[in-house]
């Protein structure tokens, strides 16, 4: 019997949001077996992993429960109903704590849901807790704070990105399918990069930050963090949409997602650059024949791909540096003089440059922002649907590169995704295969603003040419041993 349950868990955690969805709407299975499938394994595989500052196992049997009353009685929530999520933990949910990883937030209780959780629950999804996170979404894997950093499920030795770490690893091991995190340099596309999962920051302002941590409030993005297109696009149609709780959503229509991801990408008009990496000797060599290959297959598909030439990355990095230091600095300059030695070191060095930026430059990084994104919108986006580029220019980062002491941490794995951040254009990170070192490699899908659906699109085209979705690192028991 104990190995009959075993076999069973194993499928369960493999089934696609669409399969699960279609065996629950057809009693095949219930929202409680697949919930406790998934707590389970968080069980059994988390204590190495470090994936979860929080799991709610009581609320999460509850609601499954409920998703079931609900199928039962032919009240159907929509394509997430009755399957299990994960937060990360900037998010707030009624009556849990809202950590940021922080000792500043010790005891801090959330009072209402963030917009983000409260469309999941009308979705009938199952929240299953809260997930690991650099200190208030910046920072590094750091030691010196409350929670342990999350491990990558690939390699022990080597860091699965952040900020949303803890959704990197949860996905790629198999901990749940669907996470919810934050943008705003990298934050989603970077965990999804190096842990070989898929993630989507959408247009700015098409997902709602009411009751999520404020870090950059003219950089942050909010979108989901998933082991498939499919999976990410389900998730968006739940948690899309204006919200008059928060000025920065637009009130544009949101499109049904999972419509067109088998539509294929013939007649698409797709634009390369590869200015940004290929000459760059820091660019790992699999990236960029990876890249290339990507781009023959949509050649191959109909596809019309045709070389750009963007604006040097330099200039988004620096226009995005600055902007989200001088926010950032802005949000928890209180924090910064009172309490200083209560921020992790990473975290503090990070923040505190943007002490020095004056007014005015900030307000000339605006000016640059505008005029980068009236670059990309009439230099590449007038004439292509979507841009494929590299997500980032190495694999995921050794520990080793991430030291306790001084001196302060190098940068070993320049991530590529900042320049979308700036200009707020929807971005995805797409896993494509994996380097010799055996650790997962990924490309990068922008498309115009408030055109998801199409990079999805895009994105599920070469996910079924190029894609390993079958493939799962192997699994770190609770000693730390890989099985």
């Amino acid at each position: 019997m104990a190995d009959q349950r075993t076999e069973r868990s194993t499928a369960l955690h493999e089934l696609s949001v669409q399969e699960a969805g279609t065996l629950l709407r057809s009693g095949e299975l219930t929202s409680l077996e697949l919930t406790r499938s998934a707590l389970d394994r968080i069980a059994r595989l988390d204590p190495a992993l470090h994936a979860f500052i929080l799991v709610t196992e009581e609320t999460a049997l509850r609601r499954a429960a409920a998703a079931d009353r609900d199928l039962r009685a032919g009240k159907d929530r929509g394509p997430m109903h009755g399957i299990p999520y994960a937060l990360k933990d900037i998010f707030d949910v009624e009556g849990v704590p809202t950590t940021n990883a922080s000792r500043l937030c010790a005891g801090r209780v959330a009072r209402t849901d963030s917009t983000v959780e409260r469309r999941l629950l009308a979705g009938g999804a199952v929240g299953l807790g809260k997930l690991t996170t650099f200190e208030f979404a910046i920072g590094g894997p750091s030691f010196d704070l409350p929670v342990p950093p999350a491990r990558n499920p690939w390699s022990e030795e080597h860091v699965p990105s952040g900020s949303s770490s803890g959704s990197g690893a949860a996905v790629a091991a198999g901990l749940v399918r669907v996470t919810v995190g934050s943008d705003t340099s990298g934050s989603t596309r970077g965990p999804a990069f190096h842990c070989g999962a898929v993630g989507l920051k959408p247009t700015y302002g098409r997902v709602s930050g009411h009751g999520a941590w404020t870090l950059s409030r003219t950089m942050d993005h909010f979108g989901p963090l998933t082991w498939t297109v499919a999976d990410a696009a389900a998730a968006l149609q739940v948690i899309a949409g204006a919200d008059p709780a928060d000025p920065r959503t637009a009130d544009v229509g949101v499109p049904d997602y999972t419509a067109a991801l088998g539509r294929g990408v013939a007649g698409l008009r797709v634009a390369s650059s590869p200015g940004w990496y290929a000459e760059d000797p820091l660019t790992m060599p699999e990236i960029v024949t990876g890249t290339e290959q990507a781009l023959g297959v949509l050649d191959g598909l109909g596809a019309q791909v045709e070389q750009v030439t963007l604006p040097p990355y330099e200039v988004f990095n620096a226009c995005g540096r600055i902007i989200c230091a001088a926010e950032a600095f802005a949000n928890l300059e209180d924090d910064l003089r009172r309490h200083p030695r209560s921020f992790g070191r990473y975290t503090y060095q990070r923040v505190m440059p943007g002490a020095g930026i004056a007014a005015a430059d900030l307000m000339r990084a605006y000016d640059m922002r505008r005029r980068l994104t009236r670059q990309l919108d009439e230099g590449v986006f007038d004439r292509h649907d979507v841009l494929v580029t590299v997500c980032g220019q190495t694999t995921a980062a050794l520990w080793s590169d991430f030291p306790q002491d001084w001196p302060p941490p190098k940068l070993a794995n320049d991530m590529q995704t900042i320049p979308f951040s700036v200009t707020g254009h929807p971005a995805l990170s797409l896993p494509i295969g994996f380097a010799a070192n055996g650790l997962p490699i990924g490309l990068q899908i922008v498309g115009r603003p408030f055109e998801e659906a199409t990079v999805l699109r895009v994105a599920a085209a070469l996910e079924a040419e190029l894609g390993q979705r079958h493939r799962r690192p192997p699994e770190l028991d609770e000693t730390g041993a890989r099985s």
